[in-house]
């Protein structure tokens, strides 16, 4: 292994170690290291970088970005230690990323959701993709967190769920109502007649009994979308603005009870699993009703100005 293999790994062990997921970062990496060698370079050069970031011809902009990020992070580690490094430049080939507008559904529209998720086939697909996504919806969990959730992490006697790798690598609880506990010990007793013997030790399961993917719940979620009439030409439901629905329609509940909208957010923000309660304005959306009931309160009480 080269020198500059050996950096990467300690620069990889070294972010991990303080609790960063890598993910593409850590595939991408060694990548770039093996065509800096193959180049004959010792050291990272900005034009080694953009060549790199750009191969195979007709590469997404996106992906140049992305690998171009990645290789500014450890170029960055590496210049601390020898200045002969280059670092890329911040927004060199650069794409501009807009936040994508979530779909804050209503409870009607949640229980169309399910009620399409029921009539799914075959049965064990039903049943799981209605469990889950009423999961997401009453709670506002990611849905990472919820497929990678084991049996022992879900507590029916307590109603407690346990995320043991949420965002950052933190560790949450996060308490059920009744109701949806019912439905998941509903739910566990079909799953364990339909599949008597999973091939992993998860709570959610597919149809072949081994762990569910994203990628398969966001494209039941599609169809069920468009077979109920919310997903249209212009608008684009997601699987995650569930969460967001979950956030608005908390708020929206505090100020119809005329609870302390103040103390609330910071509980929610735990529940949801964010650091501070900052980051969840970023899961709140200006609806009308929101807004309504947001500007009532801060109308003068008695006609006072």
């Amino acid at each position: 292994m080269s020198a500059l293999g050996d950096h990467l790994d300690d620069y990889l062990r070294l972010r991990r170690a303080l609790g960063f997921q890598l993910g593409r970062h850590g595939e991408s990496l060694p990548g770039f290291v093996a065509f800096v060698d193959a180049s004959g370079g010792a050291t990272i050069t900005v034009e080694l970088a953009v060549t790199w970031a750009r191969l195979p011809e007709q590469v997404k902009p996106i992906t140049v970005d992305f690998r171009l990020s990645a290789v500014r992070g450890f170029a960055r580690y590496l210049h601390a230690l020898d200045p002969a490094h280059e670092i890329p430049p911040a927004g060199l080939l650069s794409v501009p990323r807009r936040r994508p507008t979530p779909y804050i559904y209503t409870p009607d529209e949640v229980a169309d959701v399910l009620a399409a998720a029921r009539r799914l086939r075959p049965p064990l697909r039903a049943v799981t993709q209605t469990a889950l996504l009423g999961l997401l919806a009453a709670t506002g969990m990611r849905s990472g967190e919820a497929m990678a959730l084991s049996r022992a992490d879900v507590d029916l006697g307590d109603g407690l769920i346990t995320v043991r790798h949420a965002k950052f690598d933190r560790m949450r609880l996060v308490p059920l109502h009744p109701s949806v506990t019912s439905e998941l010990r509903d739910y566990a007793t079909t799953r364990d007649r339909l599949c008597k013997t999973p091939s992993v030790d998860r709570f959610f399961v597919s149809v072949t009994g081994r762990a569910l993917h994203r990628r398969e719940t966001d494209s039941v979620f599609r169809d069920i979308t468009a077979s109920i009439g919310l997903r249209t030409d212009t608008i684009h439901p997601r699987v995650h603005d569930l969460r967001h629905a979950f956030a608005v329609h908390t708020l929206i509940d505090a100020h119809r009870n005329g609870t302390d909208v103040s103390a609330v957010l910071p509980v929610l923000s735990t529940y949801l699993g964010h650091v501070e309660p900052a980051n969840t304005y970023w899961c709140l959306s200006a609806v009308p009703e929101l807004m309504q009931l947001t500007a009532a309160r801060l109308e003068p009480k008695g006609g006072q100005p």
